[in-house]
């Protein structure tokens, strides 16, 4: 499964992951391996907890993102 910047990963399959980390033994590497992920990108959801909220980061992030496209599309 390939994973690209920028694609949510889907709840389930999320779960799932963190699930697998916390519970089956199986390491962040190998996780992401399977997954298509970069390590930190898990590391930061267990971080974070299995809810799934947004970091601070995150939403500056999206906010600024959200103002660009406003900007291009006018």
């Amino acid at each position: 499964m390939s994973h690209k910047t920028g694609h949510r990963v889907a709840a389930d399959v999320k779960a799932d992951i963190l699930r697998r980390v916390k519970e089956g033994g199986v390491s962040v590497a190998q996780a992401a391996q399977e997954h298509g992920l970069h390590e930190t990108t898990i590391d930061d959801w267990l971080s974070r907890g299995a809810d799934g909220a947004p970091t601070l980061g995150e939403l500056v992030r999206i906010k600024k993102e959200k103002e660009e496209l406003l900007r291009l599309v006018g």
